[in-house]
Parts: C-alpha cells; sequence; structure tokens
C-alpha cells in the first residue's frame, strides 16, 4: 500500500470493532479487538513485562521500553495539547522501540514522491536554483525524477550518474532520508493509541461502580 494512512482512515476500519479481554493480569495483557462474526482487520494487544506485541491484519510489531508497556503508550496521550488529533500518535519515537518486525511487514519503505522533494531541495541548498531555467529543470525531469517510480536502486542510481555542467551534483545524496512510514505500521500505530484508549475507558468504567455491600 503506497497511500497514507491517516486518523480518519483507522477510524473508520475500526468503527465496528468491540474489545475481548483475553488474559489482564497487571502487565501481562491479551487484549483483541475484532469486528462480531468478522475477522476482517481484527487486532490483537499482548504485553509481558518490558514488551508489547501488536499483531493482526495489519502485520507484526513487537516494541520493547518499559516494564508495563501500556503506559509507556500512554504518555503521548497525557501530552497533548488542544487541537491535536484525537489518537496521539508517536510514529518517530515509537518506532525507535522496534524490537521485532513480522517477515511479512515493513516499518519505513522508499516514497518516490519524498524523493522528488528532496532532489529539489538539495538542489536549492546547491545554489543552482537559478539556473533551473536554462536547461536544469528539464534534465532533471528526464533523468532523475523520471526514474522515482522505478524504485529505489534505480532512483538513487540516476541521482549517482546525474552530472550538470560538466560535474557531478549530488556527491553525498546518500545521506538524504528518502524513505516514510508505512502504512501498516502506521495503522499500527493508530492501532495502538485507540485500544489502550479502549482498555482504559472500560477500566475506569469498571472502577467507578461501588461495589455492592452484603446485606
Amino acid at each position: 500500500m503506497t497511500h497514507e494512512c491517516t486518523e480518519a482512515r483507522f477510524l473508520r476500519d475500526v468503527d465496528d470493532h468491540k474489545m475481548i479481554v483475553i488474559r489482564d493480569e497487571g502487565a501481562n495483557r491479551h487484549v483483541r479487538f475484532k469486528q462480531p462474526n468478522s475477522s476482517n482487520m481484527y487486532f490483537d494487544l499482548i504485553t509481558w513485562p518490558g514488551y508489547l506485541c501488536y499483531t493482526g491484519d495489519m502485520g507484526t510489531y513487537v516494541f520493547q521500553r518499559t516494564e508495563d508497556m501500556f503506559a509507556f503508550f500512554r504518555t503521548d496521550r497525557l501530552h497533548q495539547r488542544p487541537g491535536d488529533a484525537r489518537l496521539a500518535v508517536n510514529r518517530s519515537y515509537w518506532g525507535e522501540k522496534l524490537e521485532a518486525i513480522g517477515k511479512n511487514d515493513g516499518y519505513r519503505e522508499f516514497s518516490s514522491d519524498k524523493f522528488k522533494q528532496q532532489v529539489m531541495q538539495y538542489v536549492e541548498r546547491c545554489g543552482l536554483t537559478g539556473k533551473l531555467g536554462h536547461g536544469l529543470r528539464e534534465e532533471l525531469e528526464s533523468e532523475v525524477l523520471a526514474h522515482a517510480d522505478d524504485g529505489a536502486d534505480e532512483a538513487y542510481r540516476a541521482v549517482r550518474d546525474f552530472v550538470w555542467d560538466g560535474r557531478a551534483v549530488f556527491n553525498d545524496f546518500w545521506e538524504v532520508d528518502c524513505e516514510e512510514y508505512t502504512f501498516r505500521f502506521l495503522w499500527c500505530c493508530y492501532a495502538l493509541a485507540w485500544g489502550i484508549e479502549q482498555y482504559d475507558k472500560v477500566k475506569q468504567a469498571a472502577e467507578a461502580v461501588p461495589a455492592e455491600t452484603p446485606p
């Protein structure tokens, strides 16, 4: 999937999901979220001391950081400000805590759109912006940007081989970040924030019910 996973898209995907608590013993949990009578877009959140495993239709990701990983993922929600998105997702920081990724899943991937953007910004930093009207733009389009959709290897080869006015322009372009977070990883991040939020609501509601007084 190359299109971006947005919060609105995720919330539509889980609109009919219900929570099923399979295990709830301190930092040891197994909580499932799924549609009734369907496994479409289902996911499980499984924790044990120091770890959290997200697994389901969008893949498998294991995070490692603190004793209670639900508490770890709650921290960004606690720091939300008015006007922030509903779900507090910290994709870059959470990505740093990945310990394992399923064999068919991804965390970051080459982005043709970001590659094109970075190429033009690089040219600007090199002070060649004023020459864009003298043939440079056309050559960039045909010799570099035209290969952006051919994959990372071809795109970087085009950058490496590009010569303008007798000199290589993109000498250290290999240091430039042309990757974006994958659709699956972003969906996972939203699922973590949303799933823990649902779990907390149910726990808080249960704790608010006064204990029955024996007759």
